[in-house]
């Protein structure tokens, strides 16, 4: 099953040309990892996923991106990121306790109901593995936890939505290793019940944990394949450069 499908894409920011036509279809329940040079267009493109690109100034979109088969910008904007969701490069903790961080989005989008609320939070700092280390200080402040444990926090009140998409920007660019690695470990499980897109200029964390890789380059998809095939015999020498450090 194939979420979205991007057809002859472009995109700009007043006369800056951020993406140019991208043809792309990102498959169901898998880890898509996006990497590439700054001002490749890797995050451009990860923003239309949810349409946060529609919030900069001089936004132009061409060509078509489906979700589910429908075109995105005909969806509605709040149900369009409920269903696809995102983890952002540095923590973003509410100024709340460790419960009320991750029931935020539950309440907003209209449930009350105490039981139902715990159920979601309790369930979702298990699936982002932050249960065991927070269970006995959950009305504790958010501020109160590591950087790592943060960002896993923010991965739980992500997941606490019930969202179909995950997007990671740059999720682990200011977490130790050992942080790195749940932060990982939880992608690999997620990827059983969500679909997840990855934007890490790690290409080590790419090969490790991406099903499949894209490689843009000055907004252009240079080359998408197996990540296998990506980091061993990739078809484009521009990708093999930049894999091998010879730029970037």
């Amino acid at each position: 099953m194939v979420k979205f499908v991007a057809k002859d894409l472009n995109i700009w920011f007043g006369q800056v040309r951020a993406l140019k036509n991208v043809d792309i279809e990102i498959k169901a329940n898998e880890i898509l990892s996006i990497i590439g040079p700054s001002n490749s267009g890797k995050t451009s493109f990860l923003r239309m996923l949810n349409r946060l690109n529609d919030l900069s100034p001089g936004f132009r979109m061409g060509g078509w991106l489906g979700f589910d088969g429908e075109d995105i910008r005909k969806i509605d904007i709040c149900g369009l990121r409920k269903r696809v969701g995102m983890v952002f490069a540095l923590p973003l903790p509410l100024p709340l306790s460790i419960f009320e961080n991750v029931a935020y989005g539950v309440k907003m989008h209209g449930e009350r109901r105490r039981p139902k609320v715990c159920a979601l939070v309790e369930h979702s700092l298990k699936q982002a593995y932050l249960w065991d280390e927070v269970k006995d200080r959950l009305d504790v402040s958010a501020f109160k936890l590591s950087g790592g444990q943060q960002q896993r926090l923010c991965i739980a009140r992500t997941l606490a939505v019930e969202p179909e998409v995950i997007l990671f920007d740059e999720p682990c660019s200011g977490l130790d290793p050992i942080s790195t690695s749940k932060v990982e470990e939880a992608m690999l499980k997620l990827k059983k019940d969500y679909t997840i897109v990855l934007v890490t200029n790690n290409v080590k964390q790419a090969a490790r944990v991406g099903d499949r890789t894209a490689f843009f380059l000055s907004g252009e998809l240079v080359e998408l394949d197996s990540t296998e095939k990506i980091f061993t015999n990739p078809a484009d020498r521009r990708t093999d450069g930049y894999i091998r450090g010879e730029f970037g």
